[in-house]
């Protein structure tokens, strides 16, 4: 089992030992202490004597990242002072490995990192750390594409001194958890989201709770999301819960991917067997194509937002927002006593990719379907290729419907003070749909309720086409109230954050 070492970086003394046993109670069980972050001449007996768990000592110089000022014979002298006192791990980078030598106890490891890229000879480089004498070996290079990921990975396949790699940066974040899966001793976390050490970290509670770290091994199945920008995404949460719920080894993870960059990429992660992906901005048309199999709704909306595997290894698109979209309307619907969208009036604000699938939908349904949005030429173009009627945005309110869906950004966290529809222009029971999730209820879904309106918030949807991928990715049913509840507590933690 791999572990997560938490790396501790504090001015002071007093606060590394205290963050150590507060992680050690927290459960930790491997602590770095990077003295370069210490603002005074660093105190090892302060700091080790009855430490609360095994330590790896680190102190880095500007060049590998660190904030080291004094000279580089004071800072080998601190390490060797520290392999004498018998500290559990010493960092070494690997031009001074030969100058450090081996005593008592204390493991070694030979790093090497690089803040500017993955450099074209990574693999000559770590055959030469091999013959330093490492107990560990610890590559870590700047991702400068996702497919670096899986060159830092491969470093482990098969390794015969174990082996630390991953990239840093956002690209990286698979890597770091996935180096479980490839047989890392241990992999990085920081003590909190607001201390990271080095580009791309995660903390040490989402690393442990969020992506179940600790349990990841060679058989864990790996699913993702693909999107640029993808850090946002509250999709990990919600698939990582289930899977935790389902007790399933299964881990899910953000994959940001480039738009230029998705072919070669999955070409590349076909290497660490993903059984499957969520498909995001800019993914969803390119994924479609990339796919051996597609069903109906990808065929006639031209985009997929899952993409996932049979047992033959066969590639299927599937969109799962449409499904989702039509049962939150008829959620609606049905607290009015309607479940039937055929002969319904719907006014659909907003012309991308989501209101382009609803629509497609709701005309599949039988409805009448009018749109608007914001810039004109793109609104009366999707009702062209819709079909269907087109109003200016500044018209919009004259329109006289039985849905209201909107499926613009407008009222989303954090901008939750607008709205797409003023309350005047609400008749009294109007399903009213906002596809908008964060907030939960949006300020036209409120001034909605106020006036005796049906109302639906995006959070169903979301949690309903997540389901429908769980189940895509698993064959089984998903646990959708657990889906549910931990995407409410994600929204709730970001907020709490901010």
């Amino acid at each position: 089992m791999s572990q997560i070492c938490v790396s501790l970086g504090r001015t002071r003394h007093s606060m590394v030992v205290a963050e150590h046993q507060a992680l050690a109670q927290r459960g930790a069980e491997l602590v770095e202490l990077r003295l370069d972050w210490l603002s005074k001449a660093p105190d090892l007996g302060r700091l080790l004597t009855q430490r609360p768990t095994p330590v790896v000592i680190t102190c880095r110089r500007p060049a590998d990242g660190g904030r080291w000022k004094e000279t580089e014979d004071k800072r080998q002298a601190l390490l060797r002072q520290a392999i004498v006192s018998g500290v559990e791990y010493v960092d070494l980078e690997e031009e001074i490995a030969t100058k450090i030598r081996r005593y008592g106890k204390t493991k070694r490891i030979v790093s090497y990192h690089n803040f500017s890229g993955t450099p074209n000879d990574l693999e000559e480089r770590y055959g030469r750390m091999c013959e330093l004498d490492a107990d560990v070996i610890k590559v870590v290079t700047m991702a400068q594409s996702p497919r670096d990921n899986v060159r830092l990975l491969q470093l482990m396949e098969g390794a015969k001194i174990p082996t630390v790699a991953f990239c840093m940066g956002e690209f990286g974040l698979i890597s770091r958890i996935l180096c479980a899966k490839y047989g890392a001793p241990f992999s990085y976390a920081t003590f909190n989201v607001d201390r990271v050490l080095a580009p791309g970290q995660i903390s040490f509670d989402e690393m442990r709770n969020l992506y179940r770290y600790e349990q990841i091994n060679a058989q864990t199945e790996v699913f993702g999301v693909l999107g640029d920008p993808i850090a946002h995404s509250y999709s990990p949460r919600i698939h990582n819960a289930a899977f935790r719920h389902d007790q399933r080894n299964a881990v899910y993870l953000p994959m940001r991917v480039p738009a230029e960059e998705l072919d070669e990429t999955l070409e590349a992660y076909s290497w660490l067997d993903v059984r499957g992906y969520s498909v995001t901005i800019p993914h969803k048309e390119r994924a479609m194509r990339l796919a051996n199999f597609r069903d109906d709704i990808v065929e006639d909306i031209g985009a997929a937002n899952t993409l996932f595997r049979d047992n033959r290894n066969n590639w299927y698109a599937a969109n799962t927002d449409l499904d989702a979209a039509l049962s939150s309307i008829r959620m609606g619907l049905e607290m009015k006593g309607d479940s039937e969208l055929a002969g319904k009036r719907v006014l659909l604000l907003g012309a991308g990719g989501v209101a382009k699938a609803i629509g497609q939908g709701v005309l599949r349904a039988g409805a009448a379907l009018t749109v608007t949005n914001r810039t004109k030429q793109r609104g009366a173009d999707l009702a062209q290729q819709l079909g269907c009627q087109f109003v200016a945005w500044e018209n919009r309110g004259a329109a006289y419907v039985d849905v209201l869906v909107n499926c613009t950004p407008m009222g989303m966290y954090p901008h939750m003070n607008e709205t797409p529809f003023q309350a005047n222009w609400i008749r009294e029971g109007t399903v009213v749909f906002d596809t908008i999730y964060n907030p939960e209820s949006t300020l036209l879904l409120k001034e909605a309720r106020e006036r005796g309106c049906h109302c639906v918030s995006g959070l169903e949807m979301f949690v309903n086409q997540a389901a429908a991928q769980y189940q895509c990715f698993t064959r089984q049913a998903a646990p959708i109230d657990v889906m549910r509840e931990a995407l409410r507590k994600g929204i709730s933690a970001v907020r709490s954050a901010d």
